[in-house]
Parts: C-alpha cells; sequence; structure tokens
C-alpha cells in the first residue's frame, strides 16, 4: 500500500502564532509515527511562516520512519537538506512568498537547472522527487534530469471530484501508468482527504506515498489526531483492495 507522510506545516503555524514551542513540532511527529504515519512532511518557505530551516535538523533527530522535506531549491534550502540528509527531497516549483502549491515542474524548460539540483541531491545519497503535473512529457523530461520520483499535484484532481471522479482522476491513472513504464516511483499531495483519498489511490495501483497535511490537520479537530491517522491510512487500504 502506498505510505502515508503526514505534513506538519499547519502544526508548525499554529506554533508560531504565539511565539513559543507550542505545539512542539518534535513531540507531534514522534505521536504521528506511534498512531501509524508511515512518514514525516514539512515544507519550509522562505518566509518560514510555519515549518522553519531548523525544524529539518530537530527532526532528523527524532523522525524514525521517512523525513520528507519539500521546497523550491533556494541556495538556503539546498544547504539545509544536503547538511541535514532526509530520506527524501521534493522539488517544488513555488516562488518566494508563493501561498501554496499549485502547478508542478516545467521539466523540460528548466532540464538544466534540475539536472544540476537533482544530482547534488542524489550525490548526497538523498532520494529525489519532482512535483509535476500529468502530462507525458513533464514525465520524460522527469526521467531525463534523473530524479528518482515525481510527486503528482493533485489539486485539480481534488477540484473536479464531485462533479466526475473517474473524469478527475483519468489523466493521473495514465500518467501513473507512464510514469510506472519509464521506471520513475510515483508519489502524489495536495488537496487529498478522506473524501476523494480512496477513490484515487485505487486507480493508481504504483502509487507509492501520499503526502497529506491541511485536511488531516483540520479532520483531527474533530476526531482527534490518533483517530485521524487510523481514518487516513484506512482510506488507503480501502483504495488498494479496489
Amino acid at each position: 500500500m502506498p505510505r502515508l507522510s503526514v505534513n506538519l506545516n499547519k502544526v508548525a503555524l499554529i506554533r508560531n502564532s504565539r511565539g513559543a514551542n507550542y505545539p512542539d513540532l518534535v513531540r507531534v511527529a514522534t505521536d504521528c509515527e506511534g498512531f501509524g504515519a508511515e512518514g514525516i512532511t514539512i515544507h519550509p518557505r522562505p518566509d518560514q511562516r510555519h515549518a522553519r530551516y531548523d525544524d529539518v535538523f530537530a527532526l532528523r533527530e527524532s523522525v524514525t520512519t521517512e523525513l520528507n522535506i519539500e521546497g523550491y531549491p533556494t541556495e538556503k534550502f539546498l544547504s539545509v537538506v544536503l547538511e541535514a540528509k532526509p530520506e527524501q527531497v521534493t522539488l517544488v516549483p513555488d516562488e518566494p512568498g508563493q501561498l501554496t502549491s499549485d502547478h508542478g515542474w516545467d521539466t523540460v524548460g528548466r532540464a538544466e537547472e534540475l539536472r544540476s539540483i537533482v544530482g547534488k541531491l542524489k550525490d548526497a545519497g538523498i532520494r529525489t522527487s519532482l512535483f509535476i503535473d500529468p502530462v507525458a512529457d513533464l514525465l520524460e523530461g522527469a526521467l531525463a534530469v534523473g530524479t528518482d520520483r515525481i510527486e503528482f499535484y493533485t489539486g485539480p484532481y481534488a477540484q473536479s471530484f464531485d462533479e466526475d471522479p473517474e473524469r478527475a482522476v483519468a489523466s493521473f491513472a495514465k500518467a501513473s501508468r507512464y510514469a510506472a513504464e519509464l521506471g520513475l516511483g510515483i508519489n502524489a499531495g495536495h488537496d487529498l482527504n478522506l473524501h476523494n483519498l480512496s477513490y484515487f489511490v485505487g486507480a493508481l495501483p504504483d502509487l507509492q506515498e501520499v503526502s497529506i497535511g491541511h485536511a488531516l490537520v483540520t479532520d483531527s479537530l474533530y476526531h482527534g489526531l490518533s483517530n485521524t491517522i487510523q481514518l487516513y491510512l484506512q482510506k488507503i487500504a480501502e483504495g488498494s483492495r479496489r
């Protein structure tokens, strides 16, 4: 089954709002693992409005499953991840100040830049993933720059799921099959939730990981963190059995 990596950015946002270490991000990450999460994700942005660069090192010392660090490859970001050496780095094409991720890399137009960055990460022994849209040319471009995995940006799927689930997932299912043929590992994330996750997992049998933060943290306000993680794991299991 795909692994569930819990994105803790929203927990960090709550912490930062009061200027103290409460909630403690390391404690929450450790609890998430204890509740069944199979990975921890954070996305430190240049303004550090939620997860911060020092969180990377704190989590590196405590996470026992897999640590996934997302971010735009600024010089600062790369220096942090190359020093911390998480299991996975997911590169996203967010410009500084962008509210949230809303598109994938142009792996063809920015091939030279990405090839250099991916090469540095892989030389350091870090598995690398590129945030990407479900387009064949972009998948071929991802392969050409040497990435290990791609992470599908699933915002469009979530936005159109209620209208027509089959149509919403079609491009992702097709792209997933092609990515698997190319030998790329497949992750997914953005706006996946308890309502649409199972269907997505069922349509992508080669899916290896989902990274979920905003919806999971929101759901935990109603169900509690432990119960919410179990609910997401159940949805992944249901989808895998389809």
